[in-house]
Order: C-alpha cells, then sequence, then structure tokens
C-alpha cells in the first residue's frame, strides 16, 4: 500500500490476518515480519481482539517468526566479533525461547557469583586451589546443580533458567564457569570430548600447532566436569578417549573456540527438541548453526 505511514501500513495489514486465501496471508506475512519487532506490540493487540483460534495460532506464530528473524541477526553479528563471548551466546539463544528475558537480572545474578569468587581468589592460589574455590561458591554456596544432556530437558540449555532454577546441564554451567574463568583470569577452556565435553585448566594457551603437540600437552593441568565440578586427570581422560576408540587424542585436548562451542551448544539442544518431539523448534535451531559459525571476511 504505496504512500502509507508504516503504522497505517501495519494497521492495513493486520486487518488482513484473517484472510481464509492462504497466498494472501503469506504475502501478508512477509509484509508484516518485513517491520522486525516494531510489529509485535500490533500483533500481541490484535491477537486479544480475536475470538478465532486459527486467527490467534496465526498471529502467535507471526511474533515468533518476528523475534527468530532478529536473532538471527544479533547471532551473525556475533559471530562475527574478533573475539565472541559464550556468555553473550548463550543470552542470545535464551531469547529463543524467552524472547522477553530479564537481561539485567540474569546479569546481576552473573556479577553475584562473579563477585564471590573474586572475594575468595588471591595471586597465591594453586590452580587446584583456585578451582575449588570456584566449584564451592557455584555447587555449594549458589548450588548450582547439573544435569546429563541425556535429560532430554531443553529448558536446562537456557541460561536464565538456570541463573533462576539453579538447575542446568554441561552447556549452560560451563558457560557460566568459563566466563567466571575469563573475567577472574583463570585460564579455563572448553574441550570436546566424544559425546560430551568438559573443561580444561591450562598453564596458558599455545597455539596447538602440531609441533607444538607434546609441549601443548605439557601446559595441561586437569579437566573439569562442568555439571559437577569434579576434577580428573590427564589418564582419566586419555583412557575414555581410547574406551571410546579415540587414538589421537591431541585433536581432543586442545580448547575449542567460542563459536565451535555455541555450534555444539545448539546441536545438542536441537536433538533434545527432535528427541521429545518438537520438530519445529529442531528445526529452527540446526538452521541457527551455520549462523554462529560464520566469520567476517
Amino acid at each position: 500500500m504505496p504512500g502509507l505511514k508504516p503504522d497505517k501500513e501495519i494497521v492495513a495489514l493486520l486487518q488482513l490476518v484473517d484472510d481464509p486465501d492462504q497466498e494472501v496471508f503469506d504475502l501478508v506475512a512477509q509484509k508484516l515480519l518485513g517491520y522486525g519487532v516494531a510489529v509485535i506490540p500490533h500483533l500481541e493487540q490484535l491477537w486479544e481482539f480475536s475470538d478465532a483460534e486459527w486467527v490467534q495460532n496465526r498471529i502467535e506464530n507471526l511474533i515468533h517468526q518476528s523475534y527468530y528473524l532478529v536473532l538471527q541477526t544479533e547471532l551473525i553479528k556475533w559471530a562475527q566479533q574478533e573475539k565472541p563471548s559464550i556468555l553473550d551466546a548463550a543470552l542470545l539463544i535464551a531469547k529463543y525461547r524467552y524472547p522477553e528475558m530479564d537481561k539485567e537480572q540474569v546479569m546481576h545474578q552473573f556479577e553475584l557469583m562473579r563477585r564471590n569468587v573474586w572475594l575468595e581468589l588471591n595471586n597465591f592460589l594453586s590452580p587446584l586451589e583456585q578451582i575449588n574455590i570456584i566449584n564451592g561458591i557455584l555447587f555449594n554456596f549458589f548450588k548450582l546443580q547439573g544435569h546429563e544432556l541425556t535429560a532430554h530437558e531443553p529448558r536446562h540449555f537456557f541460561l536464565n533458567e538456570t541463573i533462576e532454577s539453579r538447575q542446568g546441564n554441561a552447556f549452560t554451567i560451563g558457560i557460566l564457569y568459563m566466563a567466571l574463568c575469563e573475567l577472574l583470569d583463570v585460564p579455563v577452556f572448553a574441550i570436546d570430548l566424544p559425546n560430551q565435553f568438559v573443561m580444561a585448566y591450562y598453564e596458558h594457551i599455545y597455539s596447538f600447532e602440531d609441533t607444538e603437540r607434546e609441549n601443548a600437552m605439557g601446559q595441561l593441568q586437569f579437566f573439569i566436569d562442568p555439571t559437577n565440578g569434579m576434577i580428573y586427570n590427564r589418564n582419566d581422560i586419555i583412557m575414555y578417549l581410547k574406551k571410546n576408540g579415540q587414538h589421537d587424542r591431541y585433536n581432543y585436548l586442545k580448547p575449542i573456540d567460542s563459536r565451535s562451542f555455541i555450534a555444539l551448544m545448539l546441536e545438542s539442544l536441537a536433538s533434545t527438541y527432535g528427541n521429545i518431539g518438537d520438530i519445529e523448534r529442531a528445526t529452527e535451531i540446526e538452521s541457527l548453526i551455520p549462523l554462529v559459525q560464520l566469520r567476517e571476511e
């Protein structure tokens, strides 16, 4: 409808949301989605005045798609940063399920965790003592409880849920753990093992070129299970790899970057949705995976 101001055009389009012709509705939906989140208040108001369930379903889907398109854009921007933060990505992923999430409240709780850990750490602690303090704060004081990924609970993948309920999985608790470590200069990073991931404490990070493999191994102090803080030594992990038929252990004993980590998280979330029969959400989450792996040329 050329010449109309945006709000007037939105109002005109909203009058066609209940059009029984699917082709007409598809065109209307495409135009409405072009307005991004600006159209959502109008859709919410229309939903309140709609009596027909099928129309309400259309409106709900339009609202979801509006948020989803914005999420895609935000994840692309995240991935194109030089050093994207896993904490920022986790907050974006939480908006998939909770688009009106109170980010400030989540960050307030995270800051309380950071401050409690910071008050206990000092420069004279050994690596093991540092980790014991972090474990004590997260798992005893804040009472975080980790669940296996096989629990098939999508809510455990959303950081705001983990902060609020103190229930999470290896990904959400691992994100809190590693984000705290990054802020406090504790060299803990994610590594990807078959069927799960753990965190590793390194003396410092090497480039992990082939010529430095043995040297890099020497910098690896120990491993941490993000679901409960349990500590494993190198032999424990090497035995686990052998048990799973993985003999080139070096490929598994180096840190993965934030893009790879978030891609793994999304893969696991998509699989969880698939396992509970929510194919639509599984497909949407799978579509986000390539976006978080994009790098700006």
